[in-house]
């Protein structure tokens, strides 16, 4: 009983390591679409009002309707901490009352910002992935009031970011987060009426946000999957194979042993015959490669007949380059292929 709960434990313990070892994430740039609604914060603020016959100010009032959010992204993942440019759009229509005028007028508030983030990913490369970050850049905001446009405004804008992640596999990633999103103040100027009444106003309001958003990121770190691994053909129980240096023909003293155990063999089984065969890698030219590869299946023969084999029971064959135990290009040194296979019959 305690032997299994030990068991249990140390598999309990292994799990986090098991889930770190097949990561769905890996180092590397993505991109990405995002979107979702956007709350800009209902705000009053002073306007300076010129209307004919009067110069003021008054109090302008604005209640916002939920708005949305849309852009894009280019970032760079180190597994943990990611870097990212972002591109958005957000847009809020809305009302605006001003005091000491009758009614209200439509308005429209909208931005684009373009903003550098810095976040960080907890329990990265797992399936669930929460994350933080901040961000900050710049806002070019405009805004109407009564159909008629302000001027532009360049502010500098910042952000903070809470979402998680759902790592789909190591390519693709959906994210849903929530934000808050500012920016400095921005002035404007604008003309138009309200009630029939003529006016020129300027003012500075307050830009807050709170926006929900999802996203699909696309990413390009992912590496290729690894070619399956080919497990080189099982030696028969009466073969032996002897293995050889770069370019060589003479036997190491591993490669003597074998021998002797290959011939000690060869004298148990009575009348037998046995058939050595030599090879080579692929770094030398095919003749030279064939030249070599009978050397080395004589040596091995001289050191079987040195160990009491009899000449007229060993077969020499030599097949060069044509049959490598590992399969490699051209040109290429592997050691598994310089060889020759003892087999006893």
């Amino acid at each position: 009983m305690i032997k299994k709960a030990l068991a249990t434990a140390v598999a309990l313990v292994a799990l986090p390591v098991v889930a770190q070892a097949q990561t769905l994430q890996y180092p590397g740039f993505y991109i990405g679409a995002i979107g979702g609604v956007n709350w800009l914060f209902n705000n009053s603020f002073t306007l300076t009002a010129s209307v004919p016959g009067a110069i003021g100010s008054t109090t302008a009032s604005v209640s916002n309707n939920t708005g949305w959010a849309a852009g894009g992204m280019i970032g760079y993942d180190f597994v943990g901490p990611r870097v990212e440019v972002e591109g958005m759009y957000r847009d809020n229509t809305g009302s605006a009352s001003l005091n000491g005028f009758s009614g209200s007028t439509n308005t429209d508030f909208n931005q684009w910002s373009v903003m550098a983030n810095l976040l960080y990913d907890f329990n990265a490369g797992g399936v669930i992935t929460p994350y933080i970050g901040a961000g900050a850049g710049v806002a070019f905001i405009n805004a109407s009031i009564g159909g008629a446009n302000a001027q532009t405004s360049t502010q500098f804008a910042y952000q903070a970011i809470l979402g998680v992640g759902y790592n789909i596999d190591p390519t693709f990633r959906i994210n849903l987060e929530g934000r808050y999103y500012g920016t400095t103040s921005p002035t404007f100027s604008s003309s138009g009426n309200i009630g029939g009444t003529p006016f020129n106003i300027s003012g500075t309001p307050q830009n807050s946000n709170i926006s929900v958003l999802a996203s699909l990121q696309i990413r390009f770190g992912a590496p290729a999957a690894p070619p399956p691994v080919v497990a080189p053909p099982p030696v028969a129980a009466n073969s032996y194979m002897v293995f050889f240096d770069w370019d060589r023909s003479n036997l190491s003293a591993q490669a003597l042993a074998t021998i002797k155990t290959a011939a000690s063999a060869f004298k148990t089984k009575g009348n037998a015959r046995i058939t050595a065969t030599g090879h080579t890698d692929k770094s030398g030219p095919e003749a030279y490669n064939m030249a070599l590869s009978l050397r080395r299946a004589n040596t091995v023969k001289d050191a079987l007949v040195r160990e009491g084999v009899p000449a007229t029971a060993i077969t020499v064959v030599g097949k060069g380059e044509s049959d490598p135990l590992v399969q490699t290009a051209d040109g290429v040194r592997e050691p598994q292929n310089r060889r020759v296979v003892i087999v006893i019959q």
